[in-house]
């Protein structure tokens, strides 16, 4: 399946230069995550995710979804192949609630190698997503349009740090192995079939604002973060969170295959589990 550009383009807003330079990469960046929510609906739906180009394509460009990891760094390595840029498939062990023992591989992230320098990319982790790319350099401060980052060493894997206040909160680990379509399939698999997986039981939603801040929600908690970080938070009902929310994600559920109808959304909020601690 060839990659349409223009319809990616218009979905993201991005009306600059096709050539692969570093430019177009921190625009493309920047706008995808700005416009393609990560939510997980459909995981709560029971319905199957399914990787291949064409259907997420379907989903998340023509019938105006969002998605989680392997949806959302697929469709941007896609897209980006199609620029011409060279871009492999790595696989993170997720750290940001603190698990007492070494979790599996279950994020996708994406290893950009441009000019000779390689850089990290990641669009698809939920309210902490990257808004620009990351230099493949350890304990060097990187700042982005929506938080500041660290990569270090640890052991024989690179750990992904996160400025919160006046800590480094750790959110992943990854090595530089590639990691090929099986290896995505199997833990995509995982997360939205294994009992006890967090997507299972909380609604997550989160979409970063091109103005700064973000939007995040988990469960029936809505979270408003402004340019500067300050959060305002508040509990909505199903109704709300249907009409007048999941609209500002940038989430259309008006589609014949993909979309969403009230009564759904309501049966599905019920069956969920109320979120521990915030995890935007």
């Amino acid at each position: 399946m060839s990659f349409d550009l223009g319809a990616w383009f218009t979905r993201i807003g991005y009306h600059g230069s096709r050539q692969p330079t570093l430019e177009t990469l921190t625009q493309l960046h920047l706008l995808h995550p700005c416009a393609i929510p990560f939510e997980n609906l459909d995981v709560l739906l029971s319905r199957p995710i399914l990787l291949d180009q064409q259907a997420i394509f379907a989903k998340l460009i023509e019938a105006g979804r969002g998605g989680y990891c392997y949806e959302q760094n697929a469709l941007f390595a896609a897209g980006l192949q199609a620029l011409g840029f060279q871009v492999e498939g790595l696989a993170a062990r997720v750290l940001i609630a603190a698990p007492p023992t070494l979790p599996p591989r279950t994020h996708k992230l994406l290893l950009i190698t441009l000019a000779g320098e390689r850089w990290i990319a990641d669009v698809g982790f939920g309210g902490k997503t990257l808004t620009a790319p990351l230099r493949l350099r350890t304990d060097v401060t990187q700042h982005t349009p929506h938080g500041t980052y660290q990569l270090q060493r640890i052991e024989h894997d690179y750990l992904l740090v996160c400025r919160q206040a006046a800590d480094w909160q750790p959110l992943y680990r990854f090595t530089l192995e590639t990691q090929y379509p099986a290896d995505y399939e199997m833990a995509n698999y995982y997360v939205s079939h294994w009992p006890d997986s967090h997507f299972r039981h909380h609604l997550l939603l989160s979409r970063q604002l091109t103005e700064g801040g973000a939007l995040a929600v988990n469960n029936h908690q809505l979270s408003r973060y402004d340019a500067q970080g300050n959060l305002q938070r508040e509990s909505v009902d199903d109704e709300t969170l249907y009409r007048q929310w999941l609209p500002r994600f940038g989430l259309r559920l008006d589609d014949p295959h993909y979309g969403v109808s009230i009564e759904q959304f309501s049966a599905m909020m019920a069956s969920l589990r109320q979120p521990e601690t915030p995890r935007e």
